[in-house]
């Protein structure tokens, strides 16, 4: 997908613009005429796809709402909504939780709109292409399901101007039940290696299935999914980390499933879910750097100090994940500023490199692909709902953890050998380290029941799903009851 345009097919979604309401034009004007042939399949397939992009913003706020990094930026007020979210004292007001919100129901609406037409036409391999837009509805609404709890859900249709006003929020563990269904039928169809790269495969849809059951802490079910795809599928660890993250080791042999992004098009701050490119690279830039290797950016989501200490000494991962500029600048006569909350560390494995084709502003967007299911995260996976199922195999939790742990060291002193809740929480420690940058810290923290005491300023029975955007409940005319405390 990386070369492969992405084409916006000419339908329209509820949308509003501030609180000023839009003309929506009818959205069954162009069905008679279209879906007739595979390659109408196919177009549409690449609008569901094109939504992966605006995710950018999914993964910063999910280690900005961490104990991972701060928000950083220019000052407290740049990007208000980030840093908001950063002390815990975001409301429904919060434009960038609307983002979220938009952005992922705007994607579904697109991945049902394949599905609501699935029966008009047949072609050769027509089960690919509906497991491939099965797999994205799944992906858009795991991502919504986890931010916001309850969401209006529709299956098999898209959700059209008026329906906001019948349309109710449906229990997050029907939710859950699409996309498990959605993901069995992705892997019961697809191969584990397409033609195109980053085109969905068997093994994304396992992996995601596998993250989904953990999210439910169905356990048993978890283990049985992600060791078949560990089993079976063509995936293996980089020996090398440190060349995981660089734009020329894209689509390698540890990556479950990437987001793709180009240089094509380059973001503005009007639009930045417009941009092919990666946004999230741009702004967690060094700010104002001059030097060798990387290039600057506006300094948000740096790394605190806590994050860099939990990596034991000898972990090669550390210097990967996180850059000491001060360290680096002086090695190697570079310059920066300090922004806003500036901690002295910043997320090396999604900060711009000097090299980089990049079309647009380097500063603010970057074609380096998100790297959102890595083959090491199915093995942490694995090996926690080994640990936790009903008859618990230590032995084979163990196993998979320490098969992580080896790349990390390089050799065989640092394997794990414990057992129980003290494995369960090596388990929660290798996440940490291995994920960090990622985007994952805050949503495995809520899961674990670990949020209260490792996130300042996070409230029980509040802050594990963030709310409901305000304008959205006026929308539906105040029909949907807001997230608990908010």
């Amino acid at each position: 997908m990386k070369n492969l345009k992405y084409i916006i097919i000419a339908f329209t979604i509820l949308v509003s613009c501030g609180d000023d309401f839009v003309d929506v034009a009818s959205q069954d004007e162009n069905s008679e005429e279209f879906f007739n042939s595979e390659a109408d399949y196919q177009n549409a397939l690449v609008a569901a796809y094109d939504g992966l992009q605006s995710t950018y913003v999914n993964v910063m706020l999910g280690e900005i709402a961490s104990d991972n990094t701060l928000c950083g930026g220019e000052s407290a007020t740049d990007v208000i909504g980030f840093q908001e979210i950063d002390d815990m004292t975001h409301t429904p007001n919060n434009a960038n939780l609307r983002d979220i919100w938009n952005w992922m129901y705007g994607a579904v609406n697109r991945a049902n709109f394949i599905l609501e037409f699935q029966d008009k036409t047949d072609f050769p391999n027509k089960n690919n292409v509906i497991g491939q837009a099965r797999f994205l509805r799944a992906y858009y609404n795991f991502e919504l399901v986890k931010w916001f709890g309850d969401i209006p859900l529709a299956i098999d249709k898209r959700i059209k101007f008026g329906d906001q006003f019948t349309i109710e929020r449906t229990p997050k563990a029907d939710v859950y039940a699409l996309i498990e269904q959605d993901l069995l039928f992705a892997a019961a169809n697809l191969p584990y290696t397409q033609s195109e790269k980053g085109r969905v495969t068997k093994g994304a849809a396992q992996a995601l299935l596998g993250k989904a059951y953990l999210f439910q802490n169905k356990f048993d079910e978890a283990a049985t999914v992600l060791q078949d795809l560990i089993n079976n599928g063509p995936y293996d660890l980089v020996t090398d980390y440190s060349t995981i993250f660089e734009n020329d080791n894209e689509n390698n042999i540890e990556s479950v499933f990437e987001v793709q992004y180009t240089d094509k098009e380059g973001a503005g701050f009007g639009c930045l879910q417009c941009s092919e490119g990666n946004v999230a690279v741009g702004f967690n830039g060094i700010r104002n750097y001059t030097g060798p290797v990387f290039e600057s950016g506006f300094s948000f989501n740096v790394p605190v100090q806590e994050a860099v200490d939990a990596f034991e000494d000898g972990d090669s991962r550390k210097d990967v994940a996180i850059l000491d500029i001060d360290a680096w600048a002086s090695a190697n006569n570079a310059t920066f500023s300090t922004g806003y909350e500036h901690t002295g560390y910043y997320n090396r494995k999604y900060i711009a490199r000097q090299g980089d084709l990049n079309t647009g502003d380097a500063n603010l967007t970057n074609p380096n692909n998100y790297r959102a299911i890595r083959f090491a995260d199915v093995l942490l996976m694995a090996a926690e709902a080994f640990n936790k199922k009903t008859s618990p195999d230590d032995s084979t939790a163990r196993t998979y953890l320490n098969r992580v742990r080896r790349r990390a060291f390089g050799d065989l002193l640092h394997d794990v050998s414990t057992s129980g809740i003290n494995l369960t929480n090596d388990i929660y420690k290798e996440r940490r380290v291995e994920l960090v940058g990622e985007g994952h810290r805050f949503f495995d923290l809520v899961r674990t029941g670990r949020a209260a005491q490792e996130i300042s300023g996070f409230v029980s029975g509040k802050h594990e799903v963030f709310p409901i955007p305000l304008i959205e409940i006026q929308l539906a005319g105040n029909r949907w009851l807001q997230n608990p405390n908010y």
